[in-house]
């Protein structure tokens, strides 16, 4: 975009076969309601060489991302030892791109693109991030943040804080970034740096924590408080086929039924996620992490992307090795 503005996803191979998240995600922006242009500025981060060669089939900006030592090709789950190593990969690859001066919208491959979400960006603020659950102010520090979509503006207030959020790892340690992010986020630190931070409303910002009530205003959602990839993908499927019967609708039918499309989630539901939390514990124990709801939300595997960077390029200060592949 004109103002160095980015999209950017992450993709691995569990997430990368035909008819799998990538897909789903990418038609999401061909049926949504002129959001197929944004096609244009999304960079896809393959995590592998499958994941890679999958991407330059469906799209035309790929980078790989190789991280030695590390195989990012399977399915992370909440909270286990690769799942907090991708999320801190990620918070310090996304540090570097706002220090090379770009703006990006991080979005989860999980997250159906319905509208273009800019006109819903607050203008003033520095920082923005989507929610599980909005208490209906989107400057109140309690709101529930959701690190699978945010907006960012490079300055040198979002430089300084994304180094102290990551330098905070090790305060906060066996903690993920959306917790620390948490914790961080009522400190001193926040508001000496000037952080403007803003929480994105639900009602245009949704997910199966906490859904778009109203289909004439979301603009995403997104498949969180889900647990099992095939869980998502059902339910995902169901969701683009709501949207295609409500789009396909004379305004007529939209105005007043808008809020009752929805058939989602599914398989996704809180009694489905129970059951299969009581099933975790009777597999690991009462005294295993699973007992705990929130421990059954799978994430996609995650990353940054070093965007405008030349064919191969070793940074000294970290041991990823990114180079550049296509597009761009």
């Amino acid at each position: 975009m004109e103002d160095k503005t980015v999209i950017l996803t992450t993709l691995n191979e569990a997430w990368a076969a035909p008819g799998s998240m990538i897909d789903l995600f990418i038609e999401s922006f061909r049926i949504g309601d002129n959001t197929s242009w944004l096609l244009n500025h999304l960079v896809i981060v393959a995590l592998d060489r499958k994941a890679y060669s999958r991407c330059l089939a469906v799209h035309t900006h790929c980078f790989a991302l190789v991280t030695e030592g590390v195989d990012f090709s399977g399915e992370a789950y909440f909270m286990t030892a690769d799942y907090l190593k991708m999320m801190w990969r990620r918070t310090d690859f996304l540090r570097s791109v706002v220090e090379m001066g770009y703006n990006f919208v991080f979005t989860d491959a999980d997250i159906m693109w319905f509208r273009n979400p800019f006109p819903r960006f607050h203008l003033d603020a520095d920082f923005q991030i989507a929610c599980d659950h909005f208490r209906g102010s989107s400057t109140d520090l309690n709101n529930s943040p959701n690190g699978g979509f945010k907006y960012v503006k490079s300055n040198n207030r979002t430089i300084e804080f994304y180094k102290f959020w990551y330098s905070s790892r090790w305060t906060y340690l066996g903690k993920n970034e959306q917790d620390v992010l948490n914790r961080i986020k009522y400190g001193p630190v926040i508001k000496s740096i000037g952080l403007k931070i803003k929480f994105l409303d639900t009602a245009y910002f949704g997910g199966f924590c906490e859904p778009s009530k109203d289909l004439n205003r979301v603009c995403t959602m997104h498949a969180n408080c889900c647990f099992g990839l095939g869980n998502k993908l059902h339910d995902l499927r169901v969701m683009l086929d709501d949207w295609k019967i409500f789009f396909s609708s004379p305004a007529s039918v939209k105005r007043p039924a808008g809020r009752s499309f929805w058939r989602v989630p599914q398989n996704c539901s809180k009694r489905r996620t129970r059951s299969v939390c009581k099933r975790r514990i009777r597999e690991f124990g009462v005294g295993n992490p699973a007992r705990s709801l929130r421990c059954l939300r799978v994430e996609p595997l995650y990353s940054g992307v070093l965007v405008g960077f030349a064919e191969r390029f070793r940074d000294p200060r970290r041991d990823e090795i990114l180079f550049r592949v296509n597009g761009g």
